[in-house]
């Protein structure tokens, strides 16, 4: 009996060793869980850096063949400080359709960037969204894109009319406080009535069950927005009946689960609550919160009688909207909501005319002020438009502030965020929450974060200027071509070449310096060698469209006076004043060449001007050995020692287009060419060896007539949008006032560059137009620390 005794004794003390290691396992993963999310977290957002847009516009109704100026700024995700990453800024105007009426690419430069838009002439008088976004951008969700609903009013053709019997279509939601109705657990439930055209509208509702007993009422707080408690039974269905508008509508709840967890935030003042219940739930559970890609809180609770409560400080938390994440032991996130924290980082703007009315062709001198919210005088990048307010041009309550603390972050049109900022109380507090219940959303997804996989971006930040893309595919197969050397430049006098290889799908990216303007491209291969693969310039703009709807566009009899006069003041414009309205400012480009200063440089006016390009190259070019083989001329650049640098021929170019047949070089007008450049030696270019460079330029940078390779693709191409010089006459002589050329402007003021200095002070000032009525200035600014804000003033013009 006793070796069986001894083995029983052994066998209880491994016993316990393996229990007892099987609990420090489970204590150690369970220790591990949120020091893991965390790195995960961080790691992720190492690699998905966020930017945020604003544009400010000088109005937000216009008449057809107008200006819509506009000013952007480009700012990282969390602390709104201006970033300088992208280079590029891609806006359009797009209808209800989402078809883009009017694109154009804004230079960027230090986080800001400036641009005007021409609005067509044969555009349709209706709502158009105003969308921007970067290069960046398009790797996410459009939601993440800047937008705002402009109105474009065409007095010269008649507005297409609604259909008469338009059926209104509301959309009603339900959002469980954490995300999920659990059975037996009460739950906050908030819920958004809206229009088609995403506008919230006001109802009454009930929650009955399956026996048709009322188990609770509702109805919204502000824009078709509220929230209701209520504990669901799982043997039981529920359903909601909204009255809205006279017409009664039945809405099913969310299905309700068996066993899970439910979160609920209480706001204690200066501090927050969060209790999480869960079915049958033991162990612990774990909160972790965030704002933007910053961890600000990771917190552990054990979970007692079914329940866990979090208590913490709301200073723990960033300004702006903060999402409250709960995760089980398994890593897994069970609950989820988002929590809004005023800003307390303001920029304080103050404004003021120096008279409140004036007559026509006055001067208005304006003075700004800009403090932080300790009353310091604040230096920041401000924009400013002045126009005339009338039944037609409303007021805009656009504003930065408001656009990059909440709008920003939540997912879908956000009806008058101003409401939220203005007048702080007990009503604003609950709005504000209820609108977290209702529109947050997260710009990730837990899943991927936490399998730690590295997120793939199709898009990359034009951090140097403008990328174009290009697939490339064999004309044989019709299938993407990879290992393929391509061409492409852009005609000029300014040489402008990039050369890029095609990857396994056919993708091809050209990184070029900043161009603007309309022009032209030209990508092509090496047509002495492969003339079997085709090459297509892909659409930069963004081809992925946010859910948001335009209202149609309601035009009263009573307009129709004040769309004429809109219609004669731009024509007035554009005919007194139009060679003003096409004046560019200089954009100061690099315009050395891609190979920078070349080691020789012939001017041939300076020389004997030969009949041929052949004579040219033999008589004065001492870098140029040049053989006719078979009738075919090959060019090979001979070094200092009379040797030849490369073997392969040199590289070609007229006006930057390369041309591998030699003989169309020399078959050039020399007489319409002024300059060659020489490169004598190898150089590496891309993924390309260059046997040296002889670069000519024309005097009209249109390569001289020569025709280009019919295998290359030419397309029409339009650069960064030149920048317009806005047109404010001055009235400051007795003959400038009396002048009988007509002023008939309503925007009277544009000026996106009007920063305060270092005592937070500026001033500005313009003159009235002949136009009477009552004006507003808008001013929107930000500082380099990130401090936001928007201010407006108003005067009267009278005759």
């Amino acid at each position: 009996m006793k070796p069986r005794a001894l083995n029983m004794k052994k066998y209880i003390k491994t016993s316990l060793c393996l229990i007892t290691t099987v609990a420090l396992t489970v204590t150690t993963a369970i220790a591990q869980v949120l020091p893991d999310v965390q790195k995960s977290f961080t790691q992720y957002n190492l690699n998905a850096l966020q930017e945020k847009l604003f544009v400010h516009t000088d109005k937000s109704d216009y008449t057809t063949g107008e200006l819509l100026w506009l000013k952007i700024y480009n700012v990282d995700g969390t602390y709104h400080k201006p970033i300088d990453v992208s280079k590029v800024v891609y806006v359009e105007v797009l209808d209800n359709n989402n078809n883009a009426v009017v694109q154009a690419k804004i230079g960027m430069k230090d986080g800001t960037g400036t641009g005007s838009l021409f609005l067509p002439v044969t555009l349709t008088s209706g709502n158009y969204l105003l969308r921007a976004y970067t290069s960046w951008m398009k790797n996410f969700n459009p939601d993440y894109y800047f937008s705002k609903k402009i109105t474009i009013i065409n007095p010269l053709k008649s507005p297409t009319l609604a259909p008469k019997a338009v059926t209104a279509d509301y959309d009603i939601q339900f959002f469980p406080e954490g995300g999920s109705l659990v059975n037996g657990l009460t739950s906050v439930v908030g819920f958004k009535a809206s229009d088609q055209w995403g506008r919230g509208t006001n109802l009454t509702g009930a929650v009955l069950n399956q026996k048709n007993d009322t188990i609770v009422k509702f109805a919204p707080l502000k824009f078709g927005i509220g929230h209701f408690a209520f504990k669901p039974d799982m043997n039981d269905t529920y359903r909601a009946v909204i009255k809205v508008n006279g017409k009664s509508i039945t809405k099913d709840l969310p299905a309700v689960n068996a066993s899970g967890y439910v979160m609920a935030l209480k706001d204690n003042g200066s501090q927050l609550q969060v209790t999480v219940a869960g079915s049958s739930a033991t162990g612990s559970v774990y909160l972790f919160a965030h704002t933007g890609s910053v961890t600000k809180l990771a917190q552990e609770a054990d979970i007692s009688s079914g329940t866990a409560t979090f208590t913490f400080d709301k200073d723990k938390l960033g300004d702006g909207i903060s999402h409250i994440t709960i995760f089980n032991n398994d890593r897994q996130p069970v609950c989820e909501r988002l929590y809004f924290k005023r800003p307390a980082n303001n920029l304080v703007i103050n404004a003021a005319t120096d008279a409140a009315e004036y007559g026509t062709r006055k001067k208005v001198s304006v003075a700004i002020n800009a403090k932080d919210e300790s009353n310091t005088p604040a230096a920041a990048d401000m924009s400013v438009s002045v126009y005339r307010i009338d039944s037609l041009q409303g007021v805009s309550h656009e504003d930065i502030r408001n656009y990059l603390w909440l709008s920003s972050d939540l997912k879908g049109n956000i009806e008058s965020p101003d409401y939220y900022f203005k007048n702080v109380n007990a009503e604003t507090d609950q709005a504000m929450d209820n609108l977290m219940l209702t529109q947050g959303w997260s710009r990730f997804n837990w899943k991927e974060v936490l399998q730690n996989k590295a997120p793939a971006f199709t898009f990359l930040p034009e951090y140097y200027g403008p990328m174009i893309n290009a697939q490339v595919t064999s004309i044989a197969t019709n299938k993407p071509a990879g290992e393929v050397i391509v061409f492409l430049a852009i005609p000029g006098k300014r040489v402008q070449l990039s050369i890029g290889k095609s990857d396994s799908l056919g993708h091809v990216l050209f990184n070029l310096k900043p161009f603007y303007g309309p022009g032209e491209v030209v990508a092509q291969t090496n047509t002495l060698i492969d003339t079997l693969h085709h090459i297509e310039i892909l659409n930069p703009f963004s081809e992925q469209y946010a859910k948001a709807g335009l209202s149609n566009l309601a035009i009263s009899p009573g307009m129709k006076d004040v769309m004429k006069d809109h219609s004669i003041a731009m024509q007035v414009q554009n005919v007194y004043s139009g060679d003003k309205l096409r004046q560019f400012y200089d954009p100061h480009v690099d315009s050395s060449a891609f190979y920078g200063t070349p080691e020789k440089t012939y001017l041939l006016d300076n020389y004997t001007r030969f009949t041929t390009v052949e004579e040219i190259m033999r008589e004065y070019v001492s870098e140029a050995n040049i053989a006719n083989t078979h009738g075919y001329f090959h060019i090979k650049v001979i070094g200092d020692n009379q040797v030849y640098i490369n073997e392969a021929d040199a590289l070609m170019l007229i006006d930057g287009v390369p041309f591998f047949n030699n003989n169309k070089v020399f078959a050039a007008d020399p007489l319409k060419l002024y300059k060659l450049e020489v490169v004598p030696y190898v150089y590496y270019w891309g993924p390309s060896v260059i046997g040296g460079i002889f670069s000519f330029t024309s005097y009209k940078g249109d390569m001289g007539g020569n025709e280009i390779d019919p295998h290359a693709v030419i397309l029409d191409y339009e650069g960064l949008e030149l920048q317009r010089e806005f047109y404010s006459p001055v009235y400051n002589t007795d003959d400038a006032t009396d002048s009988r050329l007509p002023d008939f402007r309503n925007v009277l003021y544009w000026e996106p560059y009007a920063s305060t200095n270092t005592q937070g002070k500026n001033t500005f000032s313009f003159y009235t137009s002949d136009k009477a009525g009552t004006y507003i200035g808008i001013i929107q600014g930000l500082t380099p620390g990130g401090r936001a804000g928007s201010q407006y003033f108003m005067f009267n013009v009278k005759k």
